[in-house]
């Protein structure tokens, strides 16, 4: 990845380290990036650079990310990630959750106009904003495209909701942990959902098997049974007219992968507020993609190296309940 030709260019290990803060730190722009990587001297420790080393422009750091997304760097980062965490024994092997999530694209309504054209018209009150009225017209991916982002479709959470330009982003979970294992985004269409859970499956180590835990979305008889043919056990949230049978739901651990199940919102929650990306300012599925790779590091590594000790429930611990977490002898930690 490094440049033999023309100028020096941004080491990639810098790029990388660069982008974590601003995943970490909820930095909104490269450009405030840049202006507090000139002044932060956390920032500059953290990235390896002098008190005095001139901060990159904007356009020029913008460029050089361009060689991490040809690269996958984002993927190969993630994996080394897992490989840490798994050498800890914190992923577990047995039991997932899988779950997706709508990501409001970088393009406005406005912007979402026919493909034939045929409502391309002369703005009478500002050209650069004018103002359109679609209320009553019937839109679709079908007949409509944005013209910002043409990759971008227009989807809804559930009925009643509004519909927005959107990307499918998709997390598989391991549950002991709530570690993601596998990230992906694909277009928002109607069995993006089932598709990439699919295909996040086929990618789990070993050939034994597993358990994976769903919400209502994925009781479908064409994924169950697709998930039987991986044997995969589906421990999936039940419509009225599923076709799991009670020698799964009556299962012990069926209970158990419906109540962890939920903590993958948590990532969902944290990606979206810390990691800025609840409306992604990127365009193109590729690039969306991989920021959105990117952003699970630190939900890893926070399962990895955040822990915090538990005060044991003791008779030491009854009788001075103001005391501190080291006051008894059994203490023990767990996952943060």
């Amino acid at each position: 990845m490094y440049s033999k030709l023309g100028r020096p260019s941004i080491a990639p290990e810098k790029l990388l380290r660069v982008l974590l803060l601003q995943v970490l730190y909820t930095v909104r722009s490269e450009r405030m990036l840049m202006e507090q990587l000139n002044y932060n001297l956390l920032f500059r420790w953290f990235v390896g650079m002098n008190i005095d080393d001139p901060v990159w422009e904007v356009t020029v750091f913008t460029k050089n990310r361009e060689r991490l997304l040809a690269a996958e760097i984002a993927k190969t980062l993630f994996a080394e990630v897992l490989a840490q965490a798994r050498s800890c024994d914190l992923l577990s092997t047995e039991h997932f959750t899988v779950d997706g999530t709508l990501i409001e694209a970088w393009a406005s309504h406005k912007s979402f106009k026919r493909k034939d054209g045929s409502d391309q018209q002369t703005p009478r009150d500002d050209p650069g904003n004018p103002t359109v009225d679609f209320h009553g017209e019937r839109r679709s991916n079908a007949t409509h495209q944005s013209t910002t982002d043409p990759e971008a479709r227009l989807a809804r959470k559930g009925r009643g909701k509004e519909a927005k330009l959107s990307y499918a982003g998709h997390v598989l979970m391991e549950n002991r942990n709530g570690i993601a294992v596998n990230a992906c985004v694909n277009l928002a269409e109607g069995r993006a959902e089932v598709k990439a859970a699919v295909a996040m499956v086929e990618e789990i180590p070993g050939q034994h098997r597993v358990t994976l835990g769903g919400d209502k979305a994925y009781d479908t008889k064409e994924f169950v049974q697709e998930m039987r043919d991986h044997q995969v056990t589906p421990h999936l949230a039940c419509k009225a007219t599923t076709i799991i049978d009670a020698r799964i739901t009556g299962h012990p651990g069926y209970a158990i992968s419906q109540q962890k199940r939920k903590r993958i919102e948590e990532i969902f929650g944290w990606v979206k507020t810390v990691g800025g990306l609840r409306k992604t300012r990127h365009r193109g599925l590729e690039r969306v993609g991989w920021i959105f790779t990117s952003r699970w590091r630190p939900t890893t590594w926070s399962g990895c190296a955040i822990w915090r000790p538990q005060r044991p429930n003791c008779a030491h611990r009854k009788k001075n309940p103001k005391s501190g977490p080291w006051s008894c002898k059994k203490s023990y930690w767990t996952i943060g």
